[in-house]
């Protein structure tokens, strides 16, 4: 009878291995401004008439959890997404979903009409954000950048 690789018998364990050794190499970074934890809060930003806006997907997160700061000339969403239940490690057979602290930056634009106007609204598993701007920002256009 051959012998079987481990990888073989479970190639599921590898991943989670994998998983949590990702987790514990970029888990000391998240009291930097990086944004390392971006796959989770997927976000999007656009104009529309005279408001930035700044959508940004959190699921499992709920409203009490989830805070939003302007510091400076940032805009920081932060918060943590909970376990509903304690489960074991040993009984996962692959673990995908996130769970813990999240925080995201985003530079503030300077012409923001008044900083105390932002809003928030969070919905559905998604953090609306309305950042009220002085004037629709004009399109500068496209270019090429050479590339040396």
């Amino acid at each position: 009878m051959a012998i079987v690789p481990a990888i073989w018998r479970d190639p599921f364990q590898l991943t989670a291995r994998m998983g949590r050794l990702m987790d514990e190499l970029f888990g000391d970074f998240s009291t930097l401004d990086f944004d390392l934890g971006s796959s989770f809060a997927r976000t999007d930003v656009y104009v529309k008439d005279k408001t930035l806006v700044i959508e940004t997907e959190l699921p499992g997160a709920r409203k009490e959890d989830v805070q939003v700061r302007v510091e400076d000339d940032r805009l920081v969403i932060s918060g943590e997404v909970k376990r509903s239940e304690e489960v074991r490690e040993e009984g996962y057979i692959r673990m995908g979903r996130q769970y813990g602290a999240f925080r995201r930056t985003f530079p503030l634009p300077e012409d923001i009409e008044d900083k105390k106007k932002i809003r928030a609204k969070f919905e559905n598993g998604v953090l609306r954000v309305e950042i009220p701007l002085k004037r629709v920002p004009e399109p500068e256009g496209t270019f090429e950048v050479k590339v040396e």
